[in-house]
């Protein structure tokens, strides 16, 4: 049966759409790809996308798995043959063809891990056990004949691995190349081990917060709880309760953050038990904007600023005292206030503690506003306004949104 015109039409019109689609898609790749610029525009930017994306696999370190990862980007950059990351005891990655020479690698590269200066080895002086046309299923001939280039990766003065890449010949601008990138994959250890180093600095700060929680104040809760014992056996047994909460949070020995709403729960049995001790002579007020409430912040961040105003601002103070805690929404922030109508202290006083310059008292204070600037910059330390009796204000922005950190 004839197709009807229609019908026809319907399909050429389909047709020219299906044209105009697909040219379209073309002009606005080759348009992208004119916006890249010269032909060393596009070599620049190929270089650097390259280099971030390796980066990006090194950031835990010369780690098997991020090696490998990397090595493939960075064989690119070299446009070798073959290239292999190393630590100072094994092969960590291989991308490419030479297999024959993986066996021997760190026998190769033993003088540059003592010595720490690049070695050239022409073909001549490398083993080539299979010589002729030895093709992989990928179309590689693990059979041609290779020299290498083997450089340091220097992290301080210490030699923890090597860069070898893998070419039929090793010229003066391979011998570069894999330098710099040698040098490169150096710094991105380098800055492992520094994020190494300040999450350790981190977890010491907060075992210092710890010990300065534990001599005093659980020997005064527990003073306070014996006080009950004979007179209000029932509060002694709620505040053992509250007290071993408090402690097993605390304590805990998981993450370096929680929420705002678990603080806030630490920080209630902490008033709980110090109002068992200074009865109505400490008064509190809250006034906490539910939306926060799941904002993460750093563990053991809010406590010791409200037990500065305690001890500090409270317990010299004649009479009531009166603590207020305020947790509100600021935009992309969760602003969180700590007011007390204490004693006060100097605000020189103030700057040289949060220096590191004077030790002892308000160990809590400096331990907080140094970890707040470590996790999110130095705009985000502690801003504290306080003058001798005039008591004290400690404000603290978080960021809202934190995807790299889990509570």
């Amino acid at each position: 049966m004839p197709e009807s015109p229609l019908f026809t039409a319907a399909a050429i019109a389909v047709i020219i759409m299906a044209v105009i689609v697909v040219a379209a898609v073309g002009l606005r790749v080759m348009k992208s790809y004119r916006e890249l610029g010269t032909d060393a525009e596009r070599a620049t930017y190929n270089t650097l996308h390259a280099a971030s994306r390796a980066g990006q696999h090194l950031r835990n370190g010369l780690q098997p798995a991020g090696a490998a990862k990397a090595s493939k980007q960075l064989r690119t950059l070299l446009g070798c043959d073959a290239l292999a990351i190393t630590n100072t005891m094994e092969i960590l990655a291989w991308d490419g063809g030479a297999e024959e020479l993986k066996p021997h690698l760190m026998n190769l590269a033993a003088d540059v891990l003592s010595d720490g200066h690049t070695a050239v080895i022409p073909a001549s002086s490398l083993p080539h056990p299979h010589l002729g046309n030895d093709h992989d299923s990928h179309g590689r001939n693990h059979s041609q004949v290779h020299s290498a280039v083997i450089a340091p990766i220097r992290a301080g003065s210490r030699v923890v691995g090597v860069v070898a890449a893998f070419a039929p010949s090793a010229g003066a601008g391979l011998v570069r190349a894999t330098d710099e990138v040698a040098g490169w994959v150096a710094a991105q250890v380098e800055l492992a081990e520094l994020d190494a180093s300040r999450t350790l600095l981190m977890e010491a700060e907060v075992r210092s917060l710890r010990a300065q929680i534990s001599p005093h104040f659980i020997y005064n809760s527990l003073n306070a709880i014996a006080s009950f014992i004979n007179t209000d056996p029932a509060r002694a047994r709620e505040l053992v309760v509250e007290f071993a909460d408090f402690t097993r949070y605390s304590f805990r020995r998981h993450g370096d953050f929680t929420t705002l709403a678990e603080e806030l729960r630490c920080i209630d049995r902490y008033l709980l038990l110090e109002r068992a001790r200074f009865g109505d002579r400490v008064q509190v007020s809250l006034r906490i904007a539910p939306e926060v409430l799941s904002t993460v912040i750093p563990f053991l961040s809010l406590q010791p600023l409200v037990e500065n105003a305690v001890r500090h601002g409270l317990e010299a103070k004649e009479g009531p005292g009166h603590i207020t805690i305020c947790a509100n929404d600021s935009g992309a922030f969760a602003e969180v206030t700590i007011e007390d109508d204490g004693v006060g202290m100097d605000p020189e006083h103030l700057r040289s503690v949060l220096a590191g310059h004077s030790d002892g008292d308000h160990v809590g204070l400096r331990n907080v506003d140094a970890r707040l600037r470590q996790v999110y910059g130095d705009d985000h330390g502690l801003v504290i306004e306080t003058a001798p009796n005039e008591g004290t204000l400690i404000t603290m922005r978080v960021p809202k949104s934190q995807p790299g950190h889990d509570a």
